[in-house]
């Protein structure tokens, strides 16, 4: 397979996902798992896998190829979350070392099956680095945004930025706020998510104001997560294509947001496999071309 070039709204060609009953496993992992994961309140398997099939069938009528992550015994429920154990730069995939301790196998399980898929691979962070795909966002093909925060460090964005640059691209670092602390789920792409060429839908009161003001004197036009939606994962939304996007349900003031700016929205029930993890539609999909 070859990559296209680097982007967040290109039409995405092929995804990889990992469904539930291969993240999950049984209602006995999940009851072991979920309270040290930081979960609010137990999954309930069965409910999130009805989920994740409607959710599976809204992509595969914008994307033509799915690809499904095998169950391994060295990941657990976050890696539902397939966004966080890679991202893709020009001339391949780099493999993540995740912050969050408890999901340390997942890189190591997606690279086996991008191995075996013969997926070109660009090259892997390294200890002491640590960087999750979450905190990973091209605003074009030679520009990368990248979080520094809890989950992602400055040797992880270090080794990325040496990566990336045999192709040319600039690497901006972009410093995340305490917030809610270490153990919360929190990237970059919790406040930005490109939703169209030139159109970035943000929580502005949470990003560095260099760093805003430097995507306005790009030209992108920043589109603001209502307040009372930012909690519900408002700003969550995963670029099918320019101009078309799959939100979580129950945002309709940020639905109604994108709307207004000329961007589709479609939306799917995530109770089970966003609400109760913090994931939301970018987190759940990790686009390879």
């Amino acid at each position: 397979m070859e990559l296209a070039r680097a982007s967040e709204v290109a039409p995405i060609r092929s995804l990889l996902l990992k469904h539930p009953r291969e993240a999950w496993r049984g209602r006995e992992d999940v009851r072991k798992q979920w309270r040290a994961l930081g979960y609010p309140a137990e999954p309930d398997l069965g409910r999130a896998c009805d989920e994740y099939d409607r959710f599976v069938e809204i992509l595969r009528r914008s994307v033509p190829k799915v690809h499904f992550l095998p169950a391994d015994a060295a990941t657990g429920l976050d890696s539902i979350y397939v966004r966080d154990a890679a991202c893709v730069a020009p001339r391949g995939i780099v493999f993540a070392r995740m912050g969050k301790e408890l999901r340390r196998g997942e890189p190591r399980a997606a690279g086996r099956f991008c191995a075996q898929a013969g997926w070109p691979v660009l090259g892997e962070i390294r200890d002491p680095g640590t960087l999750e795909g979450g905190d990973i966002a091209w605003l074009d093909e030679k520009t990368v945004a990248v979080g520094h925060g809890y989950r992602t460090n400055a040797e992880g964005i270090r080794q990325l930025r040496e990566l990336v640059a045999g192709d040319g691209c600039e690497v901006i670092e972009v410093p995340l706020p305490h917030w809610e602390g270490p153990d919360d789920v929190f990237h970059l792409m919790s406040v930005l998510s490109p939703v169209d060429e030139a159109k970035l839908l943000v929580y502005s009161r949470l990003l560095p104001v260099p760093f805003r003001r430097r995507l306005l004197d790009r030209g992108f036009t920043l589109l603001e997560v209502p307040e009372a939606e930012f909690a519900t994962m408002g700003g969550n939304v995963l670029a099918l294509a320019p101009g078309k996007c799959l939100a979580l349900a129950g945002n309709p003031r940020t639905a109604a947001l994108l709307e207004r700016a000329g961007v589709e929205v479609l939306t799917y029930e995530g109770g089970e496999i966003s609400v109760k993890g913090a994931g939301g539609p970018t987190c759940l999909t990790r686009p390879f071309r």
